[in-house]
């Protein structure tokens, strides 16, 4: 398996977390041990960062060749900070990255974070890394996608992506300055509405910016990822085209533009039954693993390919295939 989705935790980001007065933020309990405390809540800061080590353990065991490094979500707070505080921190994750991918070659590949209140900047930047080792390009938050004026903003790093044939992981999350997550912990069910309803809905929306509006013309080199088989789209595609035969029958219908699109999308936290219904309308030329960087995530996505009633070509297309072509252009070539 190749993991185009795996989260990672910086420890580079201490010293800012420290300094933090509201959360994700770095605490000292009153028994002197430092905690790292976020709204899902509290771990002793030596078990809070990634280790290379146990994360390869775990690869080797689970049979996961590549995993492609991206910033978790609760440290992406990090771009969301003035370019004084947000370019640093970037520019220290982001060596940090590379550095995991040169020390073991053909393990890693990585998106690199970007200091996204500066659109100008934040394109430096991706340029920047992808001159490093092992850098492929950046995660972008889904929000900057939702719609095709709020795309615009994103042009600088189309252009970038276009001009030097980079991946751009657009997962659900805020630009800076939205208001986030959109459902507070005080209501029932917090946890189901944020981090599927919302964001299953959230995704579907940037699949229609994507495949649905020429956004994506001027940049056919950019190739563009989008996570949790980009929301609701194989199940909410008949009636999309339903509303077409009806509404704008003159236009192409829904599901041929989704299958014509040059969007990927990953299969993570999905069960067969999605995964068929994905293979069905995007092509299982278009779907790669991810796993959010957990053992659980491997297992389950594992599971979900073998049980899913697709061919055994197209299993290994999303294994392996897939995501082992996307890396090439950009590395050219990928062990595993």
């Amino acid at each position: 398996m190749i993991d185009i989705h795996a989260h990672w935790k910086p420890a580079e980001v201490a010293d800012a977390l420290r300094a933090r007065d509201r959360e994700p933020r770095v605490l000292v309990r009153p028994d002197g041990v430092e905690v790292l405390k976020t709204r899902m809540g509290e771990e002793p800061l030596a078990e809070a960062f990634d280790d290379v080590a146990y994360h390869i353990q775990r690869m080797d065991r689970q049979g996961v060749s590549v995993s492609v490094l991206s910033l978790l979500g609760s440290f992406c707070w990090i771009e969301a900070q003035p370019l004084a505080v947000s370019g640093p921190l970037c520019r220290r994750v982001n060596d940090r990255l590379s550095a995991i991918c040169a020390e073991n070659p053909g393990r890693f590949a990585a998106f690199a974070a970007l200091p996204l209140t500066d659109i100008d900047a934040a394109a430096v930047e991706l340029e920047r890394v992808m001159a490093l080792p092992g850098m492929i390009g950046a995660q972008l938050p889904g929000n900057l996608f939702l719609t095709r004026a709020d795309a615009e903003a994103a042009r600088p790093l189309l252009a970038v992506a276009d001009r030097l044939k980079a991946v751009l992981f657009i997962h659900h999350g805020p630009r800076p300055g939205d208001s986030f997550p959109k459902v507070g912990g005080e209501t029932d069910n917090a946890r189901r509405r944020n981090g599927t309803l919302d964001m299953q809905a959230s995704l579907s929306s940037v699949m229609v910016t994507l495949c649905l509006t020429d956004l994506l013309a001027e940049y056919p080199d950019a190739t563009v990822v989008v996570h949790n088989l980009g929301g609701n789209i194989p199940y909410e595609v008949e009636r999309m085209d339903h509303r077409c035969l009806l509404d704008t029958p003159q236009e192409e219908l829904p599901s041929a533009r989704f299958r014509k699109a040059r969007v990927f999308v990953d299969c993570n936290s999905f069960g067969p039954r999605a995964i068929e219904a994905a293979v069905a309308v995007y092509g299982a030329d278009r779907i790669v693993c991810g796993t959010d960087g957990s053992a659980f995530g491997v297992d389950w996505t594992r599971n979900a390919l073998e049980e899913a009633r697709i061919g055994a070509d197209e299993r290994e297309m999303i294994l392996v295939g897939n995501a082992a072509g996307m890396l090439g252009r950009v590395l050219g070539g990928v062990a595993g």
